[in-house]
């Protein structure tokens, strides 16, 4: 393909996914902000609706750019970091091949070719092959036990022809000589065209908190349900910070500045034919409604790197949350005897571990469906007091919209 024009979209890193647009699209603008604040994101050079590179962002100043062939193929991978002031090195680049279309869309290679240079020119390139040449690609566990062969050249060459300059944001035509590796010609000039993405309504919004503890009936994906409210226990506050984790992993919880005392944890859930599940968890440290709502966030998150419907939120991996005050820890056996066998009950939804008065004590709970990630929200008085932080874990839409 011959190209005197390339079209630009943002968007979220790829990750595994093999499509030929991005998956979570974002605007210039988002994109320009996470460049600044050194937070990744991806770039796609398409031409004629056909992608031809990915352009990863990484943390630390490092670039991974994906290629794409006349099919459409991804059928080469480059990782560049800093070499020296405006530079990036190639340090290394893969290429595949495949036998068809499938074993394409599976990742599935019969040879792969990585090219790895250090930052004085020397090159090492190690060809692997899935199986005996001619014979079909092996299963991505077979593989990764070992290649059938894995022949290596070694050779010393100058550091200049793995070298490109570092871009700025936008200054994407850096990464166009690259694009003829995989057959790609450019023209003397290459324009590019920012494709137009609007910024949306940014952050995910605390739209109808309060209505998580409203009893009743509502609406859900799953069709009718009725959300059930049932208090779990007061926790006390001994420090005067109030701590939001996963239950089991509570070295870098959110945290809160809250009063000192005693206060009252609640639990909404909501019942559907196919039974019950924590849609919200709440403790309240005034018994007023909220005049405001803020996420959660901790001192380096910032909300202007947000996409719209984004959050930051407490990260679940063990399938439970918990409210705790900021000096508590947990021991391993209180873990299993304590927290994860009595939850995973369908009857039990909360579990107290006290602590002898006046230390601190953890209420935990199920998260909604289980692990994920779930927004964290602070109502507040106007003036700033703090009256509830609130889990939502995402059952159901607290407006009554899907």
């Amino acid at each position: 393909m011959i190209f005197d024009s390339l079209d630009v979209s943002y968007g979220e890193m790829w990750g595994s996914y093999r499509g030929m647009t991005h998956p979570v699209p974002m605007s210039r603008a988002l994109a320009a902000r996470k460049h600044a604040a050194g937070v990744d994101y991806a770039v796609l050079l398409s031409a004629r609706e056909r992608p031809l590179a990915l352009i990863e962002y990484w943390p630390r100043r490092m670039w991974r750019v994906y290629l794409f062939d006349d099919r459409s193929w991804c059928m080469q991978m480059i990782d560049l970091k800093p070499h020296s002031p405006g530079m990036l090195l190639a340090q290394r680049n893969t290429r595949w091949q495949f036998s068809n279309e499938q074993a394409h869309l599976y990742g599935k290679w019969d040879v792969q070719e990585t090219t790895t240079v250090s930052a004085d020119g020397e090159v090492e390139v190690r060809s692997e092959f899935a199986g005996p040449r001619g014979g079909s690609p092996e299963s991505s566990h077979d593989r990764a036990s070992g290649p059938s062969s894995a022949p290596v050249r070694q050779f010393a060459t100058p550091i200049e022809d793995f070298l490109c300059h570092a871009p700025e944001f936008g200054d994407w035509q850096v990464f166009a000589p690259l694009l003829a590796q995989q057959g790609h010609e450019s023209a003397a000039t290459v324009v590019l065209n920012d494709v137009s993405v609007d910024e949306g309504s940014g952050p995910l919004r605390a739209t109808g908190i309060e209505q998580l503890f409203s009893p009743g009936a509502c609406d859900t994906r799953e069709g009718p349900a009725v959300v059930e409210t049932i208090d779990v226990g007061m926790l006390r506050i001994t420090s005067g910070q109030l701590a939001v984790s996963d239950a089991g992993w509570i070295s870098n919880p959110r945290t809160v500045a809250v009063p000192l005392g005693e206060f009252p944890v609640t639990l909404s859930l909501l019942r559907t034919t196919r039974g019950a599940g924590v849609a919200a968890a709440r403790v309240m440290f005034l018994d007023i409604p909220p005049q405001e709502w803020e996420m959660t966030l901790r001192p380096d998150e910032d909300l202007g790197l947000l996409g719209e419907g984004q959050f930051y939120g407490v990260g679940v991996d063990t399938g439970t949350a918990a409210f705790m005050d900021a000096t508590r820890t947990v021991t391993e056996d209180q873990l299993d005897n304590d927290i994860f066998i009595p939850l995973d009950s369908d009857s039990q939804f909360s579990v107290e571990l006290p602590g002898t008065e006046p230390e601190p004590n953890l209420i935990a709970f199920r998260a909604g469906q289980g692990d994920g990630t779930y927004p964290v929200w602070t109502g507040r008085t106007e003036d700033g007091q703090v009256i509830c932080v609130v889990v939502d874990f995402q059952l159901h839409s607290a407006d009554g919209a899907e």
